[in-house]
């Protein structure tokens, strides 16, 4: 099997937030090389035990072989989004310690040439986290209306020519679809003004078609939301995020969470209930200098952290 490559990303601040307890039980929601997982593990044991979700093939066989001399893990192949059917399946009522998510894709999926996620190599249009999945890349750019490809291209990527390039798809697939990411990359720099910019034109299209994909906002706010169920009084949520969009869904989330009153302005009496959410950080944390020199992609990375209070 290749080597399966994946930096791991504010490991010791993601981990730390988590103020791991040996004999606690703890949720690593995206597995992905481990890194974070065997942190958690080395703090957690020999009592503790940690929940470790991967929908992606690779990432389980890499992170197991890592993992293999830990008894306390349990690492399961489904989405995080399934969070309470798969502990509910183990038996486990409530998560007494800690649930880290990291959203971002692993390094090893958006540079291996056959997953597609990348525009500089000639792939099959693909982009799936979860390769037992039947959509694809090619389903978003081959079969969406043109005014959801713009919707997708505008909301998801930000991208400013949304509309030129869903019409360059939608005419270009009348003669033949669109089968590679080089296809659609040079689609997409046919169809746009050329703009002096360090971020490649396919860049923001790309991004948004792996999000459409994977459904990755909707899961991280079902994600989010549904944890609350699972969670002791004091437990804690560390979250990563890449992205703008995902970390505005993160950020909302722990502040409509967190506030005391949702109520009207012109309401007279407050029948909120009590706040389940302590917000540990205003202020997201961001990766060191040292970190960003070392891996360039943890520029973009933001941590919020909360800690659960519903008794």
């Amino acid at each position: 099997m290749e080597e399966f490559k994946h930096y791991t990303v504010m490991k010791n601040e993601a981990v730390d937030a988590l103020e791991c307890t040996n004999g606690k039980i703890y949720v690593d929601c995206t597995l992905g090389g481990g890194g974070h997982s065997e942190l958690i593990l080395k703090r957690i044991s020999p009592d503790g035990r940690l929940i470790s979700f991967d929908i992606d093939e690779d990432a389980i066989k890499a992170a197991s072989e890592k993992l293999k001399k830990y008894n306390n893990v349990t690492i399961v192949k489904n989405s995080y989004t399934n969070i309470k059917e798969v502990m509910e399946e183990l038996g486990i009522k409530k998560i007494t310690g800690g649930v880290l998510f990291d959203l971002g894709a692993s390094y090893h999926q958006l540079t291996k040439q056959e997953r597609g996620f990348s525009f500089t190599k000639e792939a099959p249009l693909d982009m799936r986290f979860n390769q037992d999945s039947d959509f694809s890349a090619y389903d978003v750019v081959n079969t969406y209306k043109e005014e959801d490809l713009v919707r997708i291209f505008s909301e998801y990527g930000e991208e400013r020519f949304s509309k030129r390039i869903a019409h360059a798809i939608t005419e270009q697939r009348k003669i033949k679809p669109i089968k590679t990411t080089t296809e659609l990359s040079d689609l997409i720099i046919a169809s746009t003004p050329h703009v002096k910019s360090k971020i490649h034109p396919a860049t923001r299209v790309f991004q948004a078609i792996r999000i459409e994909v994977n459904q990755e906002l909707q899961n991280v706010k079902k994600a989010l939301v549904d944890i609350f169920d699972l969670l002791e009084f004091g437990a804690i949520i560390s979250v990563i995020s890449f992205h703008s969009l995902e970390d505005r869904i993160v950020k909302q989330t722990f502040k409509y969470y967190s506030q005391r009153c949702h109520c009207d302005k012109n309401q007279m009496i407050c029948n909120c209930p009590p706040p389940i959410l302590e917000i540990v950080n205003k202020k997201p944390i961001l990766a060191s200098e040292k970190e960003v020199r070392e891996n360039p992609p943890s520029r973009s990375a933001k941590l919020r952290i909360a800690r659960f209070i519903k008794k």
